[in-house]
């Protein structure tokens, strides 16, 4: 029963991520932000999809942050610096499916104020 739930869930958030893919894309201008959440920790990267590479990435598990907003912004911080030494000002923002409230629009406001125009 919990593993029907389970596949479920992740079944829609799929059906999301491929809802909002199909939208957006980063240029070498303006790169993607693709953020990844567990039940653990966070994963961030700049992605420029026109030749298929990461630019930058933030690992949480590397830096011991936690799947939390306070961690969220400590990550967003450490993105938003590895991206302005790739001089990259402006992104566009994935959220992969996921719901834009919490963790994710934490980690969205602390980019903003960072100085990476969403």
């Amino acid at each position: 029963m919990v593993a029907n739930v389970l596949k479920r869930k992740i079944a829609l958030r799929i059906k999301r991520k491929k809802r909002v893919r199909s939208k957006i894309t980063g240029t070498q201008a303006r790169p993607r932000v693709s953020i990844f959440k567990s039940n653990r920790t966070i994963y961030a990267q700049v992605i420029n999809d026109t030749i298929a590479s990461t630019i930058c990435a933030s690992d949480g598990h590397k830096l011991g942050l936690k799947a939390n907003k306070a961690d969220a912004v400590k990550l967003a911080a450490d993105l938003a610096q590895k991206m302005k030494k790739a001089n990259i000002e402006e992104a566009v923002f994935d959220r992969n499916g996921y719901l834009y409230h919490g963790v994710i629009a934490s980690f969205a406001d602390a980019l903003r104020q960072n100085g990476i125009k969403l």
